[in-house]
C-alpha cells in the first residue's frame, strides 16, 4: 500500500459565458481509497457532481460567467498493489465479456483497424498472453521518443506510429491500438503519479484484458504503475479529458503536484537504495 498527496490548481480567464466539465478527482476504484479530499471552485459558481458508476470516473460541472476562474483539488489517497501473474493468457474474442467487448473496437484516437496489418506483422507470431503485451510495451518504449510538443490534442495512434514521437498519452494510445489490433481488449487509464522528468502532469497509461482481469502497463516507463492514483478510465482520451468546456476561455495556469509518502526502492550500483519522491509541479 502506498499513500500519495495529489493536488491540481487550474486558473482560467473566462471570456464568454461557458459551461465546464472537469474530471480531476481520484476515482472510486477497488485498488485505491480516498483518505481525505477537498474541492474548491471560485465563489459564485454552483457545482454539480456526478459519478459514472461503470468506470468510477467522477465529474463536476458548472456554468461560469466572464472573469477569473480558479479550480483547486487536493486529496490524500491510498493505492493498493495487485499481484500480476506472469502467465496470464489472452481470452478468445468469443470469451470476452459483453461489458468488455467494446474495448476491442477502433476509436477516434486508437485506429486499431488501420494498424491491424502492422500489429500482426510485428507481434502476430508472439505467443499469446501477457508476454505478448509486454513485447508491445517494450517495442513502444524502445521505438517512440518522448518529446513534449511533438503531438497535439488531436494526434492519433497512427500518427504517433509514423512520426515515432509523442507524450505519455500517445504512448498509451499506441499500446491500446496495437493490443486491439491483436484482439486484446485495451483501454486508457489517466491519473496522478510522481516522476522525475518532465515536471508533473496528468499521466496516461493503459490496461489490457488478460486472463479475465485488467492489467496496467506504462509504455513510457516514467513511473511504477502500482503508484498511480487513478482519475479516469475510458476507451481513449476523449473519455477522460481533465477539462471540457463549451464557450470561450483562456488557461492562465495549470499546476499538478504529487507527494509520495512512502520511499521508492531503486537499484543503484547493485545496491538497493531508498529514494524519496518529492513534490513537483508543471505550469
Amino acid at each position: 500500500m502506498h499513500v500519495s498527496t495529489v493536488e491540481t490548481v487550474l486558473e482560467y480567464q473566462v471570456l464568454a459565458p461557458t459551461h465546464f466539465c472537469f474530471n480531476l478527482e481520484a476515482a472510486h476504484w477497488a485498488t485505491q481509497s480516498i483518505r481525505s479530499e477537498k474541492l474548491a471552485v471560485s465563489s459564485g459558481v454552483s457545482v454539480h457532481n456526478f459519478t459514472d458508476h461503470g468506470s468510477g470516473n467522477r465529474f463536476f460541472r458548472f456554468d461560469a460567467q466572464p472573469g477569473h476562474l480558479l479550480v483547486n483539488y487536493k486529496a490524500d489517497v491510498e493505492v493498493y498493489s495487485e499481484h500480476v501473474d506472469e502467465h496470464l493468457p489472452e481470452d478468445s474474442v468469443s470469451q470476452v465479456p459483453d461489458n468488455i467487448f467494446h474495448y476491442l473496437m477502433p476509436t477516434r484516437y486508437c485506429e486499431s483497424d488501420v494498424l491491424s496489418a502492422a500489429a500482426q506483422q510485428m507481434f502476430g507470431q508472439e505467443p499469446p498472453g501477457i508476454s505478448r503485451v509486454r513485447k508491445v510495451v517494450q517495442w513502444i518504449h524502445d521505438h517512440i521518443v518522448y518529446r513534449p510538443g511533438s503531438s497535439t490534442s488531436t494526434t492519433t495512434a497512427q500518427e504517433v506510429f509514423v512520426q515515432r514521437a509523442g507524450v505519455c498519452r500517445d504512448f498509451a494510445h499506441l499500446g491500446i491500438t496495437l493490443c486491439r489490433a491483436l484482439n486484446i481488449p485495451a483501454r486508457l487509464v489517466v491519473g496522478y503519479v510522481w516522476f522525475d522528468e518532465p515536471p508533473q502532469d496528468f499521466h496516461a497509461t493503459f490496461e489490457a484484458w488478460l486472463g479475465g482481469r485488467w492489467v496496467l502497463f506504462d509504455p513510457s516507463g516514467m513511473a511504477p504503475v502500482d503508484r498511480l492514483v487513478r482519475i479516469g478510465t475510458g476507451r481513449d482520451a476523449k473519455d477522460v479529458a481533465f477539462a471540457t468546456f463549451f464557450g470561450s476561455v483562456q488557461m492562465i495556469r495549470k499546476e499538478i503536484s504529487v507527494y509520495e509518502h512512502e520511499p521508492r526502492l531503486t537499484a543503484n550500483s547493485g545496491k538497493a537504495v531508498l529514494e524519496l519522491a518529492a513534490v513537483g509541479s508543471a505550469v
